[in-house]
């Protein structure tokens, strides 16, 4: 029986099928699945739409789709896990959000996404995030990396903002900064104090890998 639910929880991302995976991943908990088996279940699938995506077999609808997944199923199963206080293997933790002023999420998404795959550890602030949301973020999960993400050109400057304020907290040295969107580029991103730009979604991870000495 745990085998074909672990195997409906892998199935359920590799098929898109974000209406029926907080309901699945609940299932999981009721059958007394072990909660660290049903997060890698998930993962494994996001790992393979990832793979695909960078091969160019998948496309963004299918990125944007596979992070709903998660975002519906991953939570119940990561409020288990702390429940039962067992421990996860990650990477890294990364925060990520899109500026305030800013309401685009899928470049967002698909960069949560394929750290997710990545087996890092993903704190979603969502859209619209103001700057002391960020900076209490990095302070409250001790984050390895800031991502953030700005699609317009009238937003972009937040990105300066927020890296002046964790500097008058004392927190930038704490924390690796990374920047993208579309008004972005990598002049812009070393004259605001980031640490790195990345164009693309694949490319954020590697350049994530590459500032923590994973790569």
């Amino acid at each position: 029986m745990s085998s074909d639910i672990l195997d409906d929880l892998h199935r359920v991302v590799l098929d898109l099928n974000f209406e029926d995976a907080e309901d699945l991943a609940k299932k999981s908990i009721e059958e007394g699945i072990d909660p660290l088996q049903s997060a890698e279940a998930l993962t494994k699938g996001i790992r393979e739409i990832g793979e695909g995506f960078a091969k160019g077999d998948l496309f963004l609808p299918d990125l944007v789709l596979a992070s709903k997944v998660l975002q519906r199923a991953l939570p119940v199963i990561q409020a288990e896990i702390k429940r039962q206080g067992k421990k996860t293997h990650s990477r890294g933790k990364v925060v990520i959000g899109t500026v305030f002023g800013d309401m685009h999420s899928i470049g967002k998404q698909m960069v949560a996404t394929l750290l997710l795959s990545s087996s890092y550890e993903v704190i979603d602030l969502g859209v619209n995030v103001k700057s002391s949301v960020f900076v209490e973020a990095v302070k409250k999960y001790n984050s390895d990396i800031l991502a953030m993400s700005a699609l317009l050109t009238t937003t972009a400057y937040e990105q300066k903002n927020i890296i002046k304020d964790l500097v008058s907290k004392g927190m930038r040295d704490k924390v690796k900064i990374i920047v993208g969107g579309a008004p972005i580029n990598q002049e812009f991103a070393d004259s605001i104090g980031a640490d790195g730009y990345a164009p693309t979604a694949p490319l954020a991870v590697t350049l994530v890998n590459k500032l923590l000495g994973l790569d």
